[in-house]
């Protein structure tokens, strides 16, 4: 317990560290009970205070982008830059408290050897002070709070994550002692992804694709497997049914490390939210904070991209909405977006229009499989 102690002082000490660690759950406790402790011995000071909280900062703005010397990934990390939560400030004093009501009821799960999700992590603090959660937000806040104070992952303080994501075509997946599941027998309902990122990390896989499509769209994800298209592309398919989660994102991380050198390629809209998706994929999200790297994969742009939109009826493209002209502005601003995406979303701003990928069956519903066959030559990824 002494060294565990003095690992958690040191880590506390050293202000270089910029991400978020996989830790055991007794170390976990020990880095929880570590803050506590220096918050007890600041108030019992000669000088007693109240102590500030020095949090990770988690903006774009205490970004970078980081890429690796042996492979084309590039992640994003947080630099050495803090912000604070303290009592001392009218607008923080709440969301100060709610760090510590936090990192008291991890602590509780983490001794009972339980997990929670967030939402199961949100009721259970509604009940146990509702002055200070009113919101789902609030909590998922405060967790990246905790994280950024902690650096330690949020499955490490026992809150697993919430899983939309689907996996189906040409992968087999055995969870240790279980029997193997082929995903290509799942048909287009797909093997639905856990929320549980240590049963993700243990899953044994195997594959005889030569690629993995990520789709936006759970719609166009059963579109393609309706049409056979692993066959026809020997293909892993997947989709988190929107903006990416976690556990969507580990898997196909872990997949991306499993088989190296298989590309992965994404199908999204021609819009902001497309390609913000398709980001998220690819560099990991400033939203995660401390734990964006970890979920990083080479995720190569296939379609839609301007180039195809002489396939798409002028009638199907859409004006943009404001919340596309936001998430655009959000895009621009960011250092990770390469020139080639930053010319795409250039030319998003300037038509005033978007496209999404349903506008190609104007072709036929079996145009699609077609579409990204064609664009898999093109790209010579054959």
């Amino acid at each position: 317990m002494e060294d565990l102690g003095r690992s958690s002082m040191r880590f506390f000490s050293d202000q270089r560290i910029c991400y978020a660690d996989i830790l055991p759950p007794n170390e976990a406790r020990a880095r929880i009970e570590v803050a506590v402790l220096n918050f007890l011995r600041i108030l019992n000071s000669r000088d007693p205070a109240i102590s500030s909280l020095p949090l990770v900062n988690r903006k774009w703005s205490n970004s970078r982008v980081s890429k690796g010397l042996l492979t084309d990934v590039s992640r994003i990390f947080l630099c050495r830059s803090f912000c604070i939560r303290s009592l001392m400030r009218v607008k923080a004093t709440k969301a100060f408290v709610r760090v510590w009501k936090v990192m008291e009821m991890c602590f509780r799960i983490l001794i009972q050897e339980k997990r929670v999700t967030q939402r199961e992590l949100f009721y259970l603090l509604i009940c146990d002070s509702p002055e200070y959660f009113s919101s789902q937000l609030e909590v998922n806040r405060t967790i990246q709070d905790v994280v950024a104070l902690l650096q330690c992952s949020r499955y490490s303080l026992g809150i697993m994550a919430s899983s939309r994501g689907i996996v189906a075509g040409r992968l087999l997946l055995q969870e240790p002692n279980q029997e193997v599941v082929d995903c290509s027998a799942c048909g287009s309902s797909g093997y639905t992804i856990s929320g549980d990122l240590n049963l993700i990390q243990t899953l044994i896989l195997k594959t005889d694709a030569r690629y993995i499509i990520v789709v936006e769209k759970h719609a166009i994800f059963q579109r393609l497997l309706e049409d056979g298209i692993s066959n026809h592309i020997p293909s892993i398919i997947i989709t988190a049914k929107g903006y990416p989660d976690i556990a969507t994102r580990f898997l196909l991380h872990r997949m991306s490390s499993k088989f190296p050198g298989m590309p992965i390629l994404a199908l999204v809209d021609w819009n902001p939210a497309g390609l913000a998706i398709l980001c998220t994929f690819k560099y990991g999200s400033i939203g995660m904070g401390l734990e964006a790297y970890r979920y990083a994969c080479n995720v190569k742009w296939v379609g839609l991209r301007r180039d195809d939109l002489h396939l798409v009826p002028e009638q199907a493209l859409i004006p943009l909405k404001p919340r596309d002209l936001q998430i655009a502005k959000s895009l621009m601003s960011s250092e990770v977006l390469q020139d080639e995406y930053r010319e795409e979303l250039a030319s998003m701003i300037e038509s005033g229009q978007r496209a999404e990928i349903e506008a190609l069956f104007f072709h036929g519903y079996d145009y699609l499989g077609k579409y990204i066959a064609k664009k898999v030559v093109q790209a010579n990824y054959i």
